[in-house]
């Protein structure tokens, strides 16, 4: 049985690089008659017709920036909404070819793109950073070229170097630098070849580790033993006061107490305030050693409960 051939299947891009080479240039004369039309009657058709002419000097324009690491049809896309710019604001009175104009346009919607899709942290908010952002680059490129071909050491990456050839600041270079290498990563992206891992694999967490909580456990045992020991050397009445006052999730009022003991409220306090002491004093061992706040025993009190 004879083997069938296919044929490649084309991506997207292939496919759309084959569909604007089908539109013809226009000429000069063509350019004019059409911006004027468009100008003067807003004819969409004219406009359309200026469009499509000019799509592949976008894909030109677009590959100028694959350096950046962004697909070649995104940054198509944004190219193509700054020619759609430029041809509603261009003057064919002015004695210029279309995408002469349309250029400025085209790279600034590519760049801004660029920007924007760089980093959460917002970046190039001034002229100044922009052109840094967009030359640095570049600029390294050449230096190292230069270096090559006089048989240095690469000087692309010196920051001085590169200062004085864009004549900013190396500490400007320098912060450039950083933020054009601290690019964002998804915590859902893949490590590895087998990609059966993701970066938020190896973010700590927060909750305790394994040794903390051994920790806290142990010294909660702790604190309980001593706590009971504690409590076994006050009387009964101090005892039933702490439990009731202090370690009870829904502790007795003193007048509650009071009326338990057959006293006033104010007899209640004084004797509660008398425990209290006496239990600090019994635990005072302990609270350095676990750092209790002074006068404060109640909360530990509770947990050991």
């Amino acid at each position: 049985m004879p083997r069938t051939s296919h044929p490649r299947t084309s991506s997207a891009l292939d496919v759309y690089l084959g569909e604007i080479n089908r539109y013809a240039l226009l000429t000069v004369e063509e350019e004019q008659s059409l911006a004027r039309t468009f100008r003067d009657t807003q004819d969409t058709r004219a406009a359309h017709r200026l469009v499509t002419a000019n799509l592949r000097f976008v894909v030109k324009v677009a590959y100028e920036y694959r350096s950046y690491g962004f697909r070649i049809a995104d940054l198509v896309q944004e190219g193509n909404i700054g020619l759609m710019k430029a041809v509603q604001k261009f003057d064919p009175e002015k004695g210029i070819r279309l995408i002469s104009y349309a250029v400025w346009w085209i790279r600034a919607y590519i760049q801004n793109y660029i920007l924007r899709s760089w980093s959460l942290v917002k970046l190039g908010t001034t002229q100044a950073q922009r052109k840094l952002f967009f030359s640095l680059g570049r600029t390294r490129r050449e230096l190292d070229r230069t270096s090559a071909e006089q048989g240095a050491d690469s000087d692309g990456r010196d920051a001085s170097k590169v200062a004085k050839r864009l004549r900013v600041k190396t500490a400007e270079v320098q912060e450039m630098e950083l933020r054009l290498d601290g690019r964002d990563l998804s915590l859902d992206a893949p490590v590895g070849e087998d990609g059966d891992q993701s970066h938020l694999d190896f973010v700590a967490s927060a909750a305790p580790g394994q040794e903390q909580d051994l920790s806290s456990a142990e010294e909660k045992r702790l604190v309980s033993a001593q706590v009971v020991e504690a409590l076994a050397r006050l009387d009964g009445r101090e005892r039933y006061i702490i439990e009731q006052r202090v370690m009870s999730e829904r502790p007795l009022t003193l007048k509650e107490l009071g009326e338990h003991f057959g006293f006033s409220r104010e007899r209640a306090r004084q004797l509660e305030i008398r425990a209290k002491d006496k239990l600090r004093q019994e635990l005072a061992t302990l609270a350095g050693e676990i750092d209790w706040l002074p006068g404060e025993p109640a909360g530990e009190l509770e947990d050991a409960a």
